[in-house]
């Protein structure tokens, strides 16, 4: 017996190899071939961990702490955790389940129930060590824990996604915040000219030499940079504020402008081929997986057509003493074999086939919807960082004629050939376009790093995705 049942645990072995679900093909790709706007080389900068990109000691500082504190990632660590275990759970059924089992009665009989006529006491005690097994002939329990593994691997590409979402915003916050740094230097300069402007106007005024009028203009224009200056402070805590909530611990930044940052980002960022995203794109990585997991489905449910073969069986000792448990001669087996063919459900199998078929299409529709939209994202980012580039260098031939025009406008009013509210306009369009231009070079960091996460970069290592196919290994315990 025990050799009848080796060859049929053998044999079973063999077969649960087999799998009903349907060979698994990845979509074309539903994109253009290359980005609107080409990238100067084939490579992306995906590959390449954030440490490589950001390497301003502050935001990395700022990054390092924001994954280890921020809730967002917290949450879908925890995810990945349940999902983890549920590997475990399904991927359990492919093995005998091993019990051990001691048990002990003992009751009383009254006479007028007893053959006998007679109250009888009887006991049993037994133990025994039980298998259960069901023979996964079909690949049912194969294919539920490969849909069980894919669903991790979307959970674990999920938290990727959040931790390359979480770089980005950081990044961009802290841009945002040394933009408010380099204004407010500004702003402090401007209110220090502004205020030595006044101080000469009251004087020529009060000399004789100068108006009323031209004394009240400089002080208009002492209080709009004094409203400017206030309004970039209170941004700037508002901003901190987010970085904060971000980071998830109270922050300090050193004083600084954008040139600490700059040179990392204001460089061309090859956006490689649209087919890398399936690459390094967490968010494309996790809708393959689910687009896999919905496949092994329909192995699954396609299993449930055909009969369930399980084999049970004990092997122990029982006695009526307790003391003759062990003796020689008490032991005792049981071996069960059952087979269940479903013969009528009422379209319950059928339409569980059905229901993961129509899973399976609205995977495929995500899945592709998933790569049209960071294709999207990347020729959005391209595009914006390519006009910001054009916009900078416009501005900039304007700030040079701008300051040159302040300046000659205070040698004409010096010289009484014109009057101070062209002195006025002339400093006003001036500080407005400084401004302006702060803005537009932090605009162009910040489409760097949007370009960057659009790519999917953000892992430390530069590491790709790779699905179960490609590396066939079990999750980590």
């Amino acid at each position: 017996m025990i050799i009848r049942l080796a060859s049929c645990v053998g044999a079973s072995a063999v077969l649960a190899a087999c799998s009903l679900a349907p060979p698994y093909v990845r979509p074309g790709l539903p994109t253009p071939e290359t980005y609107p706007a080409k990238s100067a080389a084939p490579a992306s900068i995906a590959g390449l961990g954030w440490r490589q990109l950001y390497s301003d000691p502050d935001l990395t500082g700022l990054i390092e702490a924001a994954l280890a504190n921020n809730r967002d990632v917290r949450v879908a660590t925890a995810r990945m955790a349940q999902a983890r275990a549920g590997v475990r759970i399904e991927g359990s059924g492919l093995y005998p389940q091993l019990a051990t089992v001691a048990a002990g009665t003992r009751g009383r009989r009254p006479a007028d129930l007893s053959i006998t006529g007679q109250a009888t006491t009887s006991a049993q005690y037994q133990t025994a060590l039980s298998a259960a097994w069901e023979l996964d002939l079909w690949g049912r329990i194969a294919s539920q824990r490969e849909a069980a593994l894919q669903r991790y691997l979307a959970t674990e590409a999920g938290r990727r996604a959040v931790a390359t979402s979480l770089i980005a915003q950081v990044a961009g916050a802290y841009l945002l915040d040394r933009e408010y740094e380099e204004r407010l230097a500004l702003a402090r300069r401007t209110l220090a000219t502004r205020e030595e402007a006044v101080r000469i106007m009251r004087r020529r005024y009060e000399v004789g030499a100068g108006s009323k009028f031209d004394m009240t203009q400089s002080q208009l224009l002492l209080g709009q940079a004094r409203t400017a200056l206030e309004g970039l402070d209170g941004d700037r805590e508002v901003n901190r504020n987010g970085l904060q909530l971000l980071v998830g611990r109270p922050i300090e930044l050193a004083p600084g402008g954008l040139s600490l940052i700059q040179a990392a980002l204001d460089q061309p960022l090859p956006a490689g081929l649209p087919s890398d995203l399936l690459i390094h794109r967490p968010d494309v990585a996790a809708a393959e997986a689910q687009l896999r997991a919905a496949n092994a489905d329909i192995g699954a449910a396609r299993a449930a057509f055909f009969p369930e073969i399980s084999l049970t069986g004990a092997y122990g000792s029982a006695s009526a003493a307790l003391d003759g448990l062990f003796k020689s001669g008490s032991s005792a087996w049981s071996f069960a074999p059952a087979l269940t063919l479903p013969l009528f459900t009422a379209g319950r199998s059928a339409g569980n086939l059905d229901l993961a078929e129509a899973r399976r299409t609205e995977a495929v529709a995500v899945y592709e919807q998933t790569i049209q939209q960071a294709f999207r994202d990347v020729s959005d980012a391209l595009a914006r960082r390519r006009q910001l580039a054009a916009q900078i260098d416009d501005t900039q031939v304007v700030l040079a004629a701008l300051t040159e025009r302040a300046r000659l406008a205070d040698l004409r009013f010096g010289a009484g050939r014109s009057t101070y509210l062209e002195v006025l306009d002339a400093q006003r369009d001036l500080f407005e376009t400084e401004q302006a231009l702060v803005q537009l070079r932090r605009a162009h960091l910040a489409s760097g790093v949007a370009l960057y996460a659009a790519l999917g970069g953000g892992p430390e290592d530069g590491a790709s995705f790779t699905t179960p196919s490609q590396t066939n290994q079990e999750p980590p315990r």
